[in-house]
């Protein structure tokens, strides 16, 4: 939860009224009480008074009903928070926010993880962060300006010298390189950006800054990276 409010504040967020879940991993549900820092008011709530502006937190219906099961010997959290109207819960599998329409696109036929398809006028940008290989075959990927994509590694040789074989299971949970490129020719994607990084790879900022000097429209994410389109 600390890590989702400084993250806020870095990048001068006002406001939020939207919570879109992918899928329910602790590392993208369980700083949920970030919600309470958001909109609960203990001194109001102490003479009675709830808030009056809840987050609206929506993802496809089955992502809903895992994330209800969260939470603690009370109950679920979910549940807990919109007792209190600091949430308000949505079940959706598409949705438009003033000028921007959003697709939840289920990865396969279990439906417990969802890729975002973000369009505005002739502007179209995926976020796929984590869990989506293998990739969903949907024609609305098509011709996209960015796709924002977790569930990669990068690199043989990873953190300490450690030698990723090619029969080691982690290739078939996450994305080598060739399957990024790939996945960007398939889908005609003008800009790739890599992100959900993780420690055990081994790279620096400028391993990665070089790295990506070999493909075409590919990058590595960065805390406080912006994306203009």
């Amino acid at each position: 939860m600390i890590d989702i409010a400084d993250a806020l504040n870095h990048a001068d967020i006002k406001e939020v009224e939207y919570l879109l879940y992918s899928h329910i991993d602790p590392d993208h549900t369980m700083g949920m009480r970030v919600i309470e820092q958001l909109r609960l008011d203990w001194l109001a709530n102490s003479i009675g008074m709830k808030c009056k502006n809840p987050i609206t937190v929506a993802s496809l219906p089955s992502i809903i009903k895992d994330l209800k099961c969260q939470g603690t010997k009370y109950g679920s959290a979910l549940d807990y928070y919109e007792s209190m109207n600091l949430i308000d819960i949505q079940a959706f599998t598409s949705l438009d926010l003033a000028s921007i329409h959003i697709d939840l696109i289920p990865v396969d036929e279990t439906v417990n993880v969802a890729v975002f398809v973000y369009t505005q006028n002739s502007h179209k940008v995926i976020y796929a962060p984590c869990d989506v290989k293998p990739f969903p075959e949907n024609d609305i990927f098509m011709d996209a300006d960015c796709l924002i994509i977790g569930n990669t590694i990068v690199g043989d040789v990873l953190k300490d010298g450690f030698v990723l074989e090619k029969d080691n299971p982690l290739r078939d949970e996450l994305f080598v390189m060739d399957e990024i490129v790939e996945l960007k020719s398939k889908y005609h994607i003008k800009r790739v950006i890599i992100t959900h990084l993780e420690e055990d790879w081994g790279k620096s900022y400028d391993d990665y800054m070089n790295l990506q000097k070999q493909f075409d429209g590919i990058e590595f994410a960065y805390d406080g990276l912006e994306i203009n389109l």
